[in-house]
């Protein structure tokens, strides 16, 4: 059996930690583990309750931290072909003692590109946009780009480029964008600064970094770009038809892009790692700045999505399923999932990525990770699945190599050695 571990896709891990922080309590850990056949739905009751079930390899792993207060608060889950274990440790919310849950909501930020990915993916499934289509047939702004030489001097030479930048490389990091908008911050972070139209729009009026197609560069803007070609070929706002076509199927009805007051008393605090001490409290982060829910707020497909960790397990547990929910509920079919989301859409030697999805190769694995330290990474052909939730900005997270060892274990303990289609749902 094969357990390759995908590097998590988290290149703004460190955006923004320097300020913004303020002290707010340490942690005493609060500690809640579920085992349970994952194909039946958590209940509110059943989620919220307090004991251990089955297997505690990762609360076992994070409690230690959680009791001294380095680790606020977080959640793992592990499945493993039908067995499950979910750990619930220490606070969503130290200073006010909320123990966290799988229905408080979170920031995944990047992870938000697989949702985006999903979406390219159902058109490119329908016949109305291919992969190698040129970004200018939908967008006429990208039809003359310019590449710029790198110069930080008064002066910059700019070369023509002679590629066609295509969707495909809009949504690989491969079309030579930055990795955002060079006055993101100032106009409050990745959901603030404008619609997806204006940022595909005023990306391109600027020099990109090299010759689309020839290298890598992570870049929540091409994403963008992405999302804003659904939106030409579909007429809708992107996270109308992300609503219409996913979110809503799989019933994800506690995910979006504006939280509502509700929403944000159950938010998980975002926090300061700190070298053997407890995390500071950070009121807020400038790549996603406050306030999170008024009319300034504009959809990123590159890292703007709020959920839930019973949501987030629902659009995972679908790619897992190759393309249908665990409600029965269709999204792509199988061979869509397995060619362009599951597998590399990157020339050879540039490392693996798909559609907004880290793709690692022919064993299985893919998914993505978020600034905050979120992750999770499935197993199409045996049928796995390893997610974390934290709200943490900086280093050191010595729990992360101690989680790690806890997810090799459950696999080598738990039931699971399945062939591309054990427990398929069909």
């Amino acid at each position: 059996m094969k357990r390759i571990m995908i590097a998590a896709v988290c290149i703004a891990a460190l955006v923004g930690c320097t300020t913004g922080s303020a002290q707010r309590g340490s942690a005493v850990a609060s500690n809640t583990t579920y085992a349970r056949d994952a194909l039946k739905p958590l209940s509110p009751a059943f989620a919220a309750a307090c004991g251990t079930f089955g297997t505690t390899y990762a609360r076992d792993a994070l409690k230690p931290f959680a009791d001294k207060g380095w680790l606020p608060g977080a959640i793992s889950v592990l499945y493993n072909n039908g067995v499950e274990e979910i750990a619930c440790v220490g606070y969503a919310d130290v200073a006010a003692k909320r123990p966290i849950t799988i229905d408080d909501h979170f920031m995944q930020c990047s992870q938000t590109k697989g949702f985006c990915g999903v979406t390219v993916a159902k058109l490119v499934e329908e016949g109305r946009v291919s992969l190698d289509d040129p970004v200018s047939k939908y967008l006429p702004e990208f039809e003359t780009l310019w590449i710029t030489d790198g110069s930080t001097t008064d002066v910059r030479r700019l070369t023509k480029a002679k590629n066609v930048l295509t969707l495909r490389m809009c949504m690989n990091h491969t079309g030579g964008f930055p990795f955002e908008l060079g006055n993101y911050i100032s106009m409050g972070g990745w959901s603030r600064r404008m619609p997806l139209r204006s940022v595909a729009a005023t990306a391109a009026a600027e020099p990109i970094l090299f010759e689309p197609g020839t290298k890598e560069q992570y870049s929540n803007v091409g994403i963008d770009i992405g999302a804003a070609i659904v939106e030409v070929v579909t007429g809708m706002r992107w996270e109308d038809y992300l609503k219409k076509t996913v979110l809503d199927p799989l019933g994800m009805t506690s995910s979006g892009f504006v939280p509502s007051e509700e929403w944000l008393k159950t938010k998980i605090e975002m926090y300061d790692c700190q070298t053997n001490a407890p995390a500071v409290w950070r009121e807020f982060n400038p790549a996603m700045a406050r306030p999170y829910g008024d009319d300034r707020v504009f959809a990123s497909a590159g890292a703007g999505l709020w959920t839930t960790t019973r949501d987030q397990l629902k659009f995972y547990k679908m790619l897992m399923n190759l393309g249908m929910g665990e409600n029965g509920v269709r999204i792509l079919k199988e061979e869509t999932v397995k060619d362009i989301l599951a597998t590399s859409t990157r020339p050879k030697g540039m490392g693996g990525y798909s559609l907004g999805l880290a793709a690692g190769g022919d064993n299985g694995w893919f998914g993505h990770g978020g600034a905050w330290g979120t992750n999770c990474q499935v197993n199409w052909k045996e049928r796995k699945l390893k997610l974390v939730v934290v709200q943490l900005c900086g280093q050191p997270r010595p729990w992360d190599a101690e989680l790690a060892k806890a997810e090799e274990q459950f696999f080598k303990a738990t039931v699971g050695e399945g062939d591309d289609y054990v427990g398929r749902m069909k």
